[in-house]
């Protein structure tokens, strides 16, 4: 093969290398952020934060164990969850939840 059919070759794979990176920098890169800052949310999780479940309900931390922790959601009311329950943090003056 000569230079000019290698560099016509490389010239057709130019494009589907080009899309891959597009991808990866609009879609994979930004999603692979967001799961590392929640790990480390996650990870961070402490007696008296106030939390938000993936199921939707508001309670403040109690009692953190290995995988699960252990959520007050009214006056009495606890329940234990796994870690990877909690969606977010949740401020303290924000209004939701008591």
């Amino acid at each position: 093969m000569n230079s000019q059919q290698v560099l016509q070759q490389v010239a057709a794979l130019l494009p589907l290398v080009a899309v891959f990176v597009f991808f990866y920098v609009v879609s994979i890169r930004p999603q692979q952020m967001q799961q590392r800052k929640h790990r480390e949310m996650l990870g961070r999780l402490k007696k008296g934060d106030r939390v938000l479940t993936r199921g939707g309900l508001y309670g403040v931390i109690l009692d953190v164990r290995d995988n699960d922790v252990t959520l007050e959601l009214a006056q009495n009311v606890r329940v234990r969850a796994d870690r990877t329950a909690v969606q977010s943090l949740v401020r303290r003056g924000s209004g939701a939840g008591s």
